[in-house]
């Protein structure tokens, strides 16, 4: 993870990356990788973006650390639902191990826009449902990518197998 080590980016994160609640989320996978590399990733992205174009990039970072902060499992069997749900669990995960303030609380509580129906207020709120969705789908495109060679080494083994 060489790309995250930028000494700005560590210091915003370090206090909830280091959080013994927060380290928890290195054991529930997500997308193909971890919810902990996932988040990780997030918030690394959207301090890039809003620090290049002079937003709260300090508070917005924070937010899209915490914007998955959930273990909980969500017990509905609506897929929907459950994806419009988990916000409100990783809002009340944060506010145990941090302060957030207005703008944070927006920025996880709408990044799952449009499935949840209230839409960001903030710029920053923006960019992190955006780099999350963008990261989602590289993530998920990776795991598809594995499953495809591992049917297509199968399919080759069946094929010259006598």
């Amino acid at each position: 993870m060489n790309k995250y080590q930028n000494k700005e980016f560590q210091r915003i994160i370090s206090p909830i990356a280091n959080a013994e609640k927060f380290q928890k989320l290195k054991d529930i996978k997500h997308h193909g990788i971890t919810r902990y590399e996932h988040s990780l990733r997030v918030a690394y992205y959207s301090y890039r973006v809003t620090k290049l174009l002079h937003l709260d990039y300090k508070e917005t970072t924070e937010a899209a650390l915490l914007h998955d902060f959930f273990m909980e499992e969500v017990d509905d069997k609506n897929f929907i639902s459950r994806l419009r749900k988990h916000p409100n669990y990783a809002i009340k995960n944060a506010e145990e191990i941090c302060n957030l303030n207005d703008k944070q609380i927006d920025i996880i509580k709408t990044h799952m826009f449009p499935i949840t129906f209230t839409p960001p207020k903030y710029m920053e709120s923006w960019i992190v449902d955006i780099v999350d969705d963008v990261s989602a789908i590289a993530e998920q495109s990776k795991v598809i990518k594995q499953h495809v060679k591992v049917v297509g080494t199968f399919l080759l083994i069946l094929m010259f197998h006598r």
